[in-house]
């Protein structure tokens, strides 16, 4: 699926993401061990079995990249030029091995950049662990966006949020 352009998000719309994601032992594991973060919450079943969660919490980072990753088809796959800020981050509730995590976004600010060209969209990024029946709020943040307005997109932008890339292979071999 496309994501939207600058002047498809509407302020006030909520998009329910269609993708979830069950977070494993192995999931957790390799995000710690790619982040180098080895916090015992994370990892040690021993250390975490006398916390007050009693098990390994999986990692909050995680929980936040994988809300931003369930809602990009939906929102910006391939029609933003950055990401440029989350803000406000809280996880109001832990997350386990064995979770299902959904998310859902609500546009919450948008503007045109001062060249008219792009827009910065503002959305509000709740996660949820869906295999809970009361599905308690796991993560929520603000995502702010460089959008793509359909009159000027272009083959050279990819869905990958790297400012300044289009130009990468530009120059001498």
């Amino acid at each position: 699926m496309t994501g939207l352009y600058y002047e498809e998000f509407s302020v006030g719309e909520t998009i329910d993401h269609e993708r979830r994601r069950t977070i494993s032992e192995s999931d957790n594991q390799r995000f710690c061990d790619m982040t180098m973060n080895q916090q015992p919450l994370h990892l040690d079943g021993e250390f975490a079995a006398d916390t007050e969660f009693g098990q390994r919490v999986v990692n909050g980072l995680y929980t936040m990249s994988l809300a931003v990753g369930v809602s990009i088809p939906e929102t910006t796959d391939g029609t933003i030029v950055a990401n440029l800020s989350y803000d406000g981050v809280e996880h109001p509730n832990p997350v386990f091995h064995g979770d299902t995590i959904r998310a859902r976004s609500t546009v919450t600010d948008k503007r045109e950049t001062s060249d008219g060209e792009r827009g910065i969209v503002t959305m509000h990024v709740e996660a949820f662990k869906s295999n809970d029946p009361d599905e308690p709020l796991v993560c929520e943040f603000d995502r702010t966006v460089l959008s793509l307005k359909r009159e000027h997109a272009t083959s050279d932008h990819t869905d990958d949020g790297n400012a300044g890339d289009e130009h990468a292979n530009e120059g001498g071999a």
